[in-house]
């Protein structure tokens, strides 16, 4: 039988039935399998070919290596013989679409490289991967030109290629992003993700002031039922993707406020979403209401300072600081940092130069 990722209890019923968790910002997948009472002696890689589809038995073998293939919860090597009642677990990294990729010269701030993977500082603005409507000129489209400079202008199967994704972050939110080169940096990365011991910090600049210094939110995340567009919080569970977001007050600038977002989980629009559903949307985030005056009152001057602002940061002020990961070969753990772009940092100091005026008016 196999189930996705969330159903992980120790009394599922015998069947065949198939099923995949596919993550929405971390794009792996993960399958569950428990062998029926009557399985005879197989190994764990013939095992899982029989139950998977589409999945090669060199994509597997490669996940075993990686350490992604587990049975009763300990790693197993390929030659494994999977016995009655086994459960085996396996996360492997997403197949890439099958598209065609263009190498476009598109200008990247790489962090760091090596031969398994690349690390980008993404401006905002630039879409991460290929995708209806997108399919020129993306994050993706400019490292298949740095890895492949002899193709100009020639579309080449993006089955048959790397780089590939295993996490993505918004068009308008800028930061570092991690690329696997190869199949085995892919499955390990993906791996890390699976287990969230990938470490990410986000800075985000939010509508309001907090009660605390520190919190975390919970509630699952979806497709909203009004306006399928939009991802929504569903804290009773009854739609949606568990989602746990923690964050902690950095500087108070009264009316909006500069806080730190850590995640434990993926999910599409996830900070995004839950701040919204705590009352704190980002700032000028137009998706999810930020983009209009939520603070402070409405007298002309002020709301001019804020539309001031909003030009500053034409986009959701949202950026991936920091990223740390265990490198899927060298087995070092490996730690990045990117400062706060223009913008940002910008509306920031103009936020902050307002704070400070108004407790001098009020000093005096």
């Amino acid at each position: 039988m196999i189930v996705t990722g969330d159903e992980l209890d120790d009394t599922l019923p015998e069947g065949s039935e198939e099923a995949s968790e596919q993550e929405q910002d971390e794009l792996f997948e993960h399958y569950r399998i428990v062998a029926d009472k009557n399985q005879s002696l197989l190994r764990v890689d013939k095992f899982l070919i029989n139950r998977l589809q589409n999945v090669s038995r060199n994509r597997l073998q490669i996940a075993a290596e990686a350490g992604s293939i587990l049975v009763n919860g300990k790693a197993v090597k390929s030659s494994y013989k999977v016995k009655p009642g086994d459960t085996v677990t396996v996360v492997l990294s997403h197949p890439p679409r099958d598209i065609e990729l263009y190498p476009d010269d598109v200008p990247l701030d790489i962090v760091y490289e090596d031969d398994q993977l690349f690390v980008i500082n993404k401006q905002a603005g630039l879409v991460v991967h290929p995708a209806y409507g997108h399919y020129r000129g993306t994050l993706v489209n400019g490292l298949v030109h740095i890895m492949y400079p002899d193709l100009i202008d020639q579309p080449i199967k993006s089955e048959s290629i790397r780089p590939g994704l295993v996490h993505r972050i918004d068009k308008n939110t800028s930061g570092l992003v991690v690329v696997g080169k190869t199949e085995q940096a892919m499955t390990h990365l993906s791996k890390q993700f699976f287990d969230r011991t990938i470490e990410r910090l986000y800075l985000a600049l939010v509508w309001g002031d907090f009660s605390e210094e520190s919190g975390t939110i919970t509630g699952h995340i979806g497709r909203s039922l009004k306006d399928r567009k939009v991802m929504d919080v569903f804290p009773d569970g009854a739609h949606g993707k568990h989602a746990i977001t923690h964050f902690k007050v950095l500087e108070r600038f009264g009316y909006v406020t500069l806080i730190q977002c850590k995640l434990e989980t993926g999910r599409t629009h996830q900070i995004r979403a839950h701040l919204k559903h705590i009352g704190h949307p980002l700032f000028n985030d137009e998706t999810y209401g930020g983009n209009r005056v939520l603070k402070g009152t409405v007298f002309t001057k002020y709301k001019q300072f804020v539309e001031n602002c909003f030009e500053m940061i034409p986009r959701h002020a949202l950026h991936a600081k920091s990223l740390g990961f265990e490198h899927p070969t060298t087995g070092k753990f490996m730690f990045f940092e990117s400062i706060l772009p223009p913008d940002f940092q910008s509306v920031i100091e103009k936020w902050r130069a307002y704070a400070s005026h108004q407790k001098l008016t009020i000093d005096q």
